[in-house]
């Protein structure tokens, strides 16, 4: 991996070198996966007139079992868009009654170590990002990846939802991982909208700032340093900008300029990998939130222009 210092995020050079066995790596893994399976149980007090709120318990990589929050709009039997939203490093996914109530069928996923989806796998925040970082076959997140995937897998096989009509939006951890799943499931994403991206340049960002949690990294290094080659190659199998170029979805990409938690080179870098049609957004005096208060209108917009929803609010 090489870093050009600049103090131009839109030129610096970041390239993270890709495994040969990459490909082979996650197709593995993913047919590591058990068959999609879901449990619902239905949460009245959590739902409205418009939308039936329901705590949704799947199986995942190594049998673990994750849970979701799965909100889907009141309607007349007609099938609705999928939704998929993840949430960032250290935040709990929310119930997802906005995105229902503006007409999709929306999966708020807790991937392994999140609060409810803990029982088996908890490294602690901070701790997934450097849990087991040694041997990218046994890292942390490798299992948190497919939790990601197999919430697609369960969303599409919904027999309410509309398979062709799948979106997947977060920002920061949900950012970088709507780019691995738009890669890695390519059948069924037809959109992403990612914020401030994470894992994206992720040796980089270990020099680029002292925020975490990449200072996580920084962290473990000041205690092993002989490791040090050897994390930079697990990290490439895990790295954004390696999954970048797999994607064929449209997406929406916004960074903040000031953003010292995942620094805007790295969103440049990633966004400039992209495959399919792609728009990035910038906002200028805006850090880790990405221009939030002016771009959630931009989201909405793009998911709806692809996934055409009817709001039923």
């Amino acid at each position: 991996m090489t870093v050009t210092a600049t103090r131009d995020p839109a030129t610096a050079v970041i390239t993270v070198p890709r495994p040969p066995d990459f490909d082979e790596f996650w197709a593995r893994t993913l047919d590591g996966l058990p068959e999609p399976d879901a449990a619902l149980a239905y949460l009245p007090t959590l739902s409205t007139d418009a939308v039936a709120v329901f705590d949704l318990r799947y199986t995942s990589y190594q049998d673990v079992e994750i849970a979701a929050w799965y909100a889907v709009p009141r309607g007349d039997g007609r099938a609705f868009p999928g939704l998929v939203t993840i949430p960032g490093y250290i935040s709990e996914p929310s119930v997802p009654r906005y995105w229902a109530e503006l007409g999709y069928a929306t999966l708020s996923v807790a991937p392994r170590g999140k609060l409810r989806s803990n029982a088996v796998f908890n490294p602690g925040y901070p701790g997934l990002l450097t849990h087991n970082i040694v041997d990218h076959h046994t890292y942390g997140y490798r299992g948190f990846y497919a939790d990601v995937i197999r919430a697609l897998d369960v969303l599409a096989a919904r027999p309410e939802v509309d398979a062709q009509r799948i979106g997947v939006q977060g920002s920061s951890q949900g950012g970088g991982l709507g780019i691995v799943s738009a890669a890695l499931r390519p059948d069924l994403v037809r959109c992403f909208a990612a914020g401030a991206p994470y894992l994206c340049g992720i040796w980089a960002s270990t020099r680029l700032t002292h925020s975490y949690p990449y200072e996580e990294i920084t962290e473990y290094l000041r205690v092993h340093p002989e490791q040090a080659e050897e994390i930079q190659r697990s990290l490439a199998y895990y790295d954004g900008m390696n999954f970048a170029p797999l994607v064929r979805a449209p997406s929406y990409v916004y960074i903040g300029l000031e953003d010292d938690v995942c620094p805007p080179e790295t969103g440049f870098a990633v966004f400039g990998e992209l495959g399919g049609d792609k728009v990035l957004d910038t906002y200028a005096g805006c850090a880790h939130h990405a221009g939030l208060p002016w771009v959630q209108p931009k989201i909405e917009a793009f998911l709806a222009g692809h996934l055409t929803p009817e709001a039923v609010r």
